[in-house]
């Protein structure tokens, strides 16, 4: 299933796509798809229900993050080693883990708003995993099963903040709106290989980003054990894998987004996100 989340901010409803890559809307049966969603096994009452006959949006509507209310948005540095390499870092031993507010999360093809003094901000696209129910010291063979589905993440990075005004990376991360999410989440069992995806990004109709989900450093199962020895998972947690090569930063010089710039980005089966990039006005 592909689980859609519309409306203008602050009035989103759920929906689910159907075999003809319609919208229905499906908030006669759920409140939103947020942590209390997945608790009252939501996943499984929409696969048992006849949402044939769920009301079609045929009008343009905006598309909203796929999950309500995300409780943490952890996020995984350096987990492709040549996005390491470029990024002037060795390849962690371990998930270098670090958090991203919830607050920059946004919808797939809402603005990306610019700090106002940001001459340096930069594109990552990701693979999000979202967690279905509690994962507390899971083992990595075990973990798939924690899993409810996956997203298409804009991990927007100001590299100034984030490595030049000292301490952890938060303040580079967790810039408003510096966190589109979505289309829609896929359910698990619609991405049968995670670690195996076609994932890419470009900037103005450039490709920058072109790579493939199998070089990771360290796969989605093996992150959703370790990040449970630390911490436990909530149902409607969000982890971002890390990104491929081809970030502003590593390019020779480096390039960075401006105001009118436009991003679109995509991985295979998770559908892509066009963003207009603006700056914020005092």
């Amino acid at each position: 299933m592909k689980l859609i989340r519309f409306g203008e901010k602050n009035d989103e409803r759920p929906g689910v796509i159907d075999s003809n890559g319609k919208i229905r809307d499906l908030s006669s049966y759920f409140q939103d798809y947020d942590k209390a969603f997945f608790l009252s096994d939501g996943l499984e009452k929409i696969k048992r229900l006849n949402y044939k006959s769920a009301p079609v949006i045929d009008e343009p509507v905006r598309i909203a993050p796929p999950i309500a209310n995300v409780g943490k948005f952890i996020c995984v540095g350096l987990n492709y080693a040549d996005h390491a390499a470029e990024s002037g870092m060795d390849v962690p031993d371990e998930p270098v883990l670090f958090m991203k507010a919830t607050s920059s999360i946004v919808g797939p093809n809402d603005a990306v708003v610019l700090p106002p003094d940001s001459e340096k901000s930069d594109w990552e696209v990701e693979l999000g995993v979202i967690i279905g129910k509690e994962a507390k010291y899971v083992s990595e063979e075990d973990a798939m099963d924690y899993v409810a589905g996956f997203c298409l993440i804009n991990d927007l990075s100001e590299r100034t903040y984030q490595l030049e005004k000292g301490g952890q990376w938060c303040k580079g991360k967790g810039c408003d709106t510096f966190a589109p999410m979505g289309p829609f989440m896929a359910t698990a069992d619609e991405v049968k290989e995670p670690n195996n995806l076609h994932i890419w990004l470009e900037v103005n109709g450039e490709i920058k980003q072109n790579g493939n989900t199998n070089t990771m450093v360290f796969t989605v199962p093996f992150l959703v054990h370790y990040i449970s020895q630390f911490m436990s998972l909530q149902p409607g947690d969000v982890i971002s894998t890390g990104t491929p090569p081809g970030v502003g930063l590593g390019m020779t010089p480096p390039q960075y987004l401006k105001e009118g710039d436009e991003m679109r980005l995509g991985i295979e089966g998770l559908g892509e996100q066009v963003q207009k990039v603006e700056r914020y006005k005092k």
